[in-house]
This record gives structure tokens, sequence and C-alpha cells, in this order.
């Protein structure tokens, strides 16, 4: 199908074929990214996967601060949790635009080939905005994740809704970005990139406009290929982990206080389906993390 143009040139770092590159990203800030990240990243590194993250939001930079939190609190009741490798993109110098995006097609190149050379997994947390940084990341993934949460204003970053009949349009800013990346990996590396959208924050409460994302999304997929997950409910628990730098896989860990209950159950068996559901590669026999 036809797709809006994207002006922006992108020039991924072309793959070696080693780590796999999964960037968790949409154009919206407060759809749950960071948390998606963080879980994803403990979650491979618990079946025995080497894992390297990028923080590509170098302003509010969430996933690094979740992690300073979560080195301070194992610090302090000397505790060995899995903490991944990073690599830190720094803000260009340069006036103009050319060479801005220069030094930053160069410091994306320089950190995907340190972590590349000892990671099976790099995850990069982009965004909530359309930078070159986000665009190098998502042209140079193998899977994107996209979390988006049950609301239009979500929806609106990947397709037109007509307000009266709710009607999926034309696809939207984002998908328009992700169809330009899926184009130039399969052209440039004969390989696509494997998108998954995911519901983030879903609401236990059946409401209409609820079945009116999903059914939204479900046209949309068809459309424009890519994959849907159900993604994890909204519970107060990742927000109370935050300041620990705690996962829903270390609630049993020497030192948590939180209470383990039928809900974080629940939860974690959200975060196992949505490994399910990405179908990485090398984790055939890999004991799922409980």
């Amino acid at each position: 199908m036809s797709m809006p143009n994207a002006e922006r040139s992108i020039h991924p770092e072309p793959t070696d074929g080693s780590a796999h590159v999964i960037v968790v990203g949409n154009e919206k800030g407060g759809a749950g990214k960071s948390t998606v990240a963080i879980h994803l990243a403990v979650a491979l590194m618990r079946m025995g996967k080497t894992v390297g993250v990028i923080d590509l939001d170098l302003r509010q930079a969430t996933l690094t601060r979740y992690l300073e939190n979560r080195r301070r609190w194992a610090e302090r009741r000397s505790v060995a949790l899995p903490i991944p490798v990073e690599k830190f993109l720094p803000t260009p110098a340069a006036r103009s635009l050319d060479e801005v995006e220069a030094e930053e097609q160069a410091a994306w190149a320089d950190a995907l080939a340190a972590l590349k050379a000892e990671c099976d997994f790099i995850i990069v947390d982009a965004p909530g905005g359309d930078t070159h940084y986000a665009r190098l990341a998502h042209a140079s993934a193998d899977t994107i994740v996209t979390p988006i949460n049950d609301s239009f204003v979500d929806f609106a970053l990947l397709a037109d809704v007509d307000p009266e009949t709710f009607e999926v349009g034309r696809p939207s800013v984002y998908a328009a970005m992700v169809w330009e990346c899926r184009k130039l990996k399969a052209r440039t590396e004969r390989r696509t990139i494997d998108w998954v959208v995911m519901r983030n924050r879903i609401s236990m409460l059946d409401a209409l406009n609820k079945r009116r994302v999903w059914d939204g999304l479900k046209k949309l997929s068809e459309r424009i290929g890519f994959r849907l997950a159900p993604g994890f409910c909204e519970r107060v628990i990742y927000r109370e982990l935050f300041p620990a730098g705690l996962t829903l896989l270390d609630l049993t860990e020497s030192g948590s206080k939180a209470p383990f209950t039928m809900s974080h159950v629940a939860a974690r068996q959200e975060l196992r389906e949505l490994i399910i559901i990405l179908k990485l590669p090398g984790l055939a026999g890999a004991r799922m993390p409980c």
C-alpha cells in the first residue's frame, strides 16, 4: 500500500548478524515505553542472555534513571540483580543540522557496534518524539515494539480515525516513519523489521472506547503489516517499582518489601506472553522467567 513520505533521510548502521536489536518506540510520551524496555531487558537476562540498552530520551532519561535506582537498591542490600550493559549517546555540540546529524550518526554507529560485540540483545528506549537518533534506531531495528494506551490519542500516531464512524483512515506520522524504515531495511539488507504493537495500561473494565481501539488496531494491522500483542494491564505496581529500580521479576528478591500478590502473578504472565509473541531468536529451550 502507499504510505506518506518520510521527509528526513535515514542511514542505519549495517548489521553484522550478531545482536538482535529491539526498539521500544512511538512518538508519544506516557505510553509506558521505559517500563516495557526494562521488563524485557530483565526478562531476557534472567533467561541467560546478555543484554545491552540505549536510552535515546536524552532529556528525561527515564530508563537511565531506572537503572541508576536499580544499582543503588542492589548495592545497599548487597543483592546481585541482573543489570544490562549501558551505552550513552552524547548531545551533539555542532550548530548546523548537517553537522548535528553527522555527529549523531557516528555516535549511534559506535554505540551499536560496541554493544553488538558483547550482547545477544540490544534494547533501545526511543524518545516520545521524532528525532534523528530515533530514526537511526528504528532503521537499525530487527524488532520494533510499540506500546500504545487504549486511547484514540495514541491511536492517532498510527492512523487517522473518522470521529463519527470510527473507521480507520490513512496511516499517520509514526506509521509512515516505520514503513520507511522497513522499506530501507528490505532494500539494503534483504530483511524486514518485525513490528509488534502492544496495548499498554489496559483498563480492567470493559468499555466501548476500549473495544473500538482494539477493533481499529486489528483492521490497521492487516493494512500496514504489524502484529498485535495483548500487552500489559494498568497496575499501580509499575509506578511503585520505579524508585527502587525493580521489575515484576524482582519482587521475590531478598530485601524486596513489595507484597507478591495474585495480581503480580497475572502481570508476570502478561510479560511471558509478550516474550512468546515477539518470537525472538535464540530463546529455544530457554526457561521462561517466573
